[in-house]
């Protein structure tokens, strides 16, 4: 990945490394440093979906590259099957969307039944047209499960053995090649057709044990049927709805939980080499906000720096006695710190809601539901495949990811000023100033993405435009919406990874005058977790190899503290990577 970061999201998933931070070694210069260790192998996860119970931690989960075996339960089975006897008994009094009529600016268009197995072929045919690099294995696995579990709802019409056959592919580890570009957050047509392809057996591209080939190929060699086929109404639920979308934003909120922990601790490694002062994380200033978000992070951050002789008046005098004065006020972006991480934790808490609910719910059109007083069933047609809400949110969240992007590099490049870090050597040089120009390069690289994050905050969704002839007149925009949220996460790993490289530098030149004063007990087997992997910087070196590890750390999740601590407890845990 480059600097600027990838036009389209190609990450490969997150590995754990199982790294215990608080028995990490320091390094020396010239040590070799450690290699992330192989993922244990996972169990399998194993799902009954009935349309109202799939959870954040299951999808996350699924995420994280976790093996699965789901099916749909028998109940929800036997609503399915209602459902569909139901459907076909109401379409001989009802035009309905997509099962007796075509679609789009086609929708007046009437259907034969004898046409109904074609037009499905041909619906998903005619809108798998997406383009670019295909989505992350593990989004796709999770956009299946999802469409399957809306399905096993019974409010779409579709026969139990539709999602049960998305789900078999799953189970197989079948994935079928998703495109990025082409949905407008109006129901994610084009990945979803792609995937409906897959499943009909067609030579639609799609991956199986790091081999790649077409559906009709590579199914029967995963001990799946090789062809499949949809009836009457079944390619439209496929289709419809935001399924992509979700997946695409939960991957997203799960990447950005992971950095805002490592964006707190980022800040506490700040706060020790800048000896900074307590006093802005009183516990009784930001009860007085009413902030549930930021009194969390303060109560991380106190717990973090617990117990640090660097940031008391000692800690202050040890670099200047003779000039010293107390400090009055840190800078607003160590005084504000805690609100501006809590905005990121306030749009995560939010997001989790919204997705969860996504998860369990209908978004497909039309829906059917039984007739007052048991009279058969109807179709009813709406809107309730658009992306709107999660796209508005992807937006927000991407303005919270760019702003803490903000907040790290000006933390970062605070630690290159002797005046602004408080006496600091300049440029965080190792050895003779002047001879050396240490750290202002790594610092530039942070600088460098800012502005390509805070283009890509620009909010997609108000950004609609009518298509399809203006049967679609307003589209949401919620997957260029995440696709730019992705894209910022991978920038402000690499902003992060500046910081955290920084401040273990600013620790590790007045280390000396700081004899006998401890650091924090989180604080320090963080700075002892970076020199695992990165030694000081002496005399200058070759950076790339130093910033490239650091960036590693954090994509790993290697520096992140647990999320789990409660407001007030006064405690930190570090777990493993996720």
């Amino acid at each position: 990945m480059t600097a600027g970061g990838p036009k389209v999201i190609t990450r490969t998933r997150r590995v754990a490394l199982g790294v215990s931070l608080l028995a990490a070694a320091v390094c020396v210069p010239g040590q070799a440093v450690a290699e992330p260790e192989p993922p244990a192998a996972q169990s399998v996860l194993n799902l009954v979906l009935d349309g109202d119970s799939l959870s954040l931690r299951d999808a996350f989960a699924i995420l994280e590259g976790r093996p699965v075996s789901a099916r749909i339960a028998p109940d929800a089975q036997a609503a399915m099957s209602r459902t569909r006897e139901g459907a076909l008994a109401a379409l001989e009094n009802q035009r309905v969307y997509g099962w007796n009529q075509a679609l789009g600016p086609l929708k007046d268009t009437p259907l034969s039944p004898a046409d109904a197995e074609r037009f499905q072929r041909n619906v998903l045919r005619s809108h798998a047209a997406g383009v670019g690099e295909p989505l992350p294995d593990d989004v796709v696995r999770l956009a299946m499960i999802l469409k399957a579990n809306q399905m096993a709802r019974g409010k779409v019409g579709v026969r139990p053995e539709v999602p049960q056959r998305l789900l078999d592919m799953v189970n197989a580890g079948v994935v079928p090649r998703m495109p990025q570009i082409g949905s407008l957050g109006t129901g994610d047509l084009q990945p979803q057709a792609a995937a409906g392809l897959a499943a009909l057996g067609e030579d639609a591209p799609v991956r199986y044990r790091g081999q790649e080939g077409p559906a009709s190929e590579i199914l029967p060699k995963a001990g799946l049927p090789a062809a499949f086929t949809f009836q009457a109404g079944e390619a439209l639920p496929i289709i419809s709805g935001s399924t992509v979308v979700a997946a695409t934003l939960m991957d997203a909120v799960h990447r950005a939980s992971v950095l805002a922990d490592q964006a707190e601790g980022a800040f506490a490694l700040f706060m020790e080499a800048t000896r900074a002062e307590q006093g802005s994380l009183d516990a009784r200033t930001h009860k007085e906000r009413r902030i549930p978000e930021q009194d969390a992070v303060a109560a991380r951050l106190r717990a973090m720096v617990a117990g640090s002789g660097w940031m008391t008046e000692e800690g202050r005098r040890r670099l200047d006695p003779a000039n010293y004065h107390p400090r009055v006020q840190d800078a607003v972006s160590v005084r504000a710190a805690p609100h501006i991480l809590a905005g990121l934790r306030h749009v995560l808490a939010d997001a989790r809601r919204t997705l969860v609910r996504e998860a369990n719910s209908s978004t497909s059109n039309p829906l059917i539901f039984k007739r007052d007083r048991g009279l058969g069933y109807e179709f009813v047609m709406g809107g309730n495949w658009d992306g709107s809400v999660m796209g508005h949110l992807a937006d927000t969240l991407n303005a919270e990811i760019a702003d803490v992007g903000v907040l790290s590099q000006e933390l970062s490049g605070r630690l290159l000023s002797p005046r602004w870090s408080y006496g600091l050597p300049a440029n965080l040089a190792g050895g003779a100033v002047g001879l050396n120009s240490g750290m202002v390069q790594v610092q530039t690289v942070a600088a460098a993405l800012i502005p390509e994050m805070q283009v890509r905050a620009v909010p997609a969704g108000t950004l609609s435009r009518p298509v399809k002839d203006g049967q679609e007149d307003h589209n949401t925009m919620a997957m260029a919406s995440v696709r730019h949220l992705h894209e910022n996460l991978d920038r402000l790993e690499i902003v992060l990874a500046v910081q955290y490289l920084m401040a273990a530098q600013g620790i590790d030149l007045i280390a000396g005058k700081m004899a006998g004063l401890p650091l924090g007990a989180v604080t320090r087997s963080l700075h002892a977790e970076i020199r695992r992997h990165v030694p000081p910087l002496v005399d200058d070196r070759y950076m790339t190899p130093d910033l490239e590890r650091a960036i590693r750390l954090v994509r790993n999740g290697s520096l992140r503290p647990s999320a789990g601590a409660a407001p007030g407890t006064g405690s930190v845990s570090w777990t493993p990577a996720s």
